[in-house]
C-alpha cells in the first residue's frame, strides 16, 4: 500500500523531457534537496508531476540538525524562516533507501558535511557520502551553501572549494570505471 497511488500519475507530455549531463528527465519540473532529507519518498514524485527529485542534504553520519523550533513562518511578510541544520538520518540510511525503490525516476544526492566535522576535514564527509550515495544516485549535488552549517560557507573559498572537486571528480572516475557507470555532479 502506497500514500502515493499510481493512478494520481499524470501524463507528462514527451515534448517536455530534456537532457541536462547526459540525464533524460521526463519532466522540467525537479524537487529540489529539503523536501525529502532521507530518501523517504522520493521515489512517488513522478506521481506528481516532477522528472527529478533531489534527496538530502544528506551526511555521512545522522544528525539531528538545528534545536527546535528551526521552522518559522512570518506571516505578515508571507515569509518562511528555515534554519534546519541538515537534519538528515546519514548517507546510509538513504542508500539502503534508494536501493530498494522501484519507480524510474531520476534521483540526485544532494551531499554536506556534518555539523560538528571542522572544515579543514570537510572534503572526508563529502567523500565518504559520496561513494556511499554512488550506485544509487543519478546525479550529485554539492551542497556548501547552508548558512545554517557553522562555517559550511568557507568552503566555497577557491582553494577548498576546489580541493574538494578535484578530490570529489577523481572518486568519480574511479567510481565510474569500477562500477560502470557515470554520475555528474553539480554546485
Amino acid at each position: 500500500l502506497s500514500l502515493f497511488p499510481e493512478r494520481l500519475a499524470p501524463a507528462i507530455d514527451p515534448i517536455l523531457s530534456s537532457t541536462v549531463a547526459g540525464i533524460n528527465f521526463p519532466s522540467p519540473v525537479g524537487l529540489a534537496a529539503g523536501f525529502d532529507k532521507d530518501a523517504i519518498g522520493a521515489h512517488a514524485m513522478p506521481r506528481f508531476g516532477f522528472g527529478g527529485a533531489e534527496v538530502g542534504t544528506l551526511t555521512p553520519l545522522p544528525q539531528a540538525g538545528n534545536p527546535r523550533p528551526r521552522l518559522f513562518r512570518l506571516t505578515d511578510d508571507q515569509a518562511v524562516i528555515n534554519r534546519m541544520g541538515f537534519n538528515n538520518d546519514g548517507a546510509t540510511a538513504a542508500t539502503e533507501r534508494l536501493k530498494k525503490r522501484r519507480e524510474n525516476i531520476i534521483i540526485g544526492g544532494n551531499i554536506g558535511k556534518n555539523k560538528d566535522t571542522p572544515n579543514e576535514q570537510a572534503t572526508d564527509d563529502y567523500e565518504k557520502s559520496f561513494k556511499e550515495l554512488f550506485p544509487v544516485v543519478d546525479y550529485f549535488v554539492v551542497n556548501v551553501s547552508s548558512p545554517n552549517t557553522p562555517g559550511l560557507r568557507a568552503l566555497q573559498e577557491k582553494a577548498a572549494l576546489s580541493d574538494l572537486l578535484a578530490t570529489l571528480k577523481q572518486e568519480q572516475l574511479k567510481l565510474a570505471q569500477t562500477l560502470g557507470r557515470y554520475v555528474p555532479i553539480a554546485l
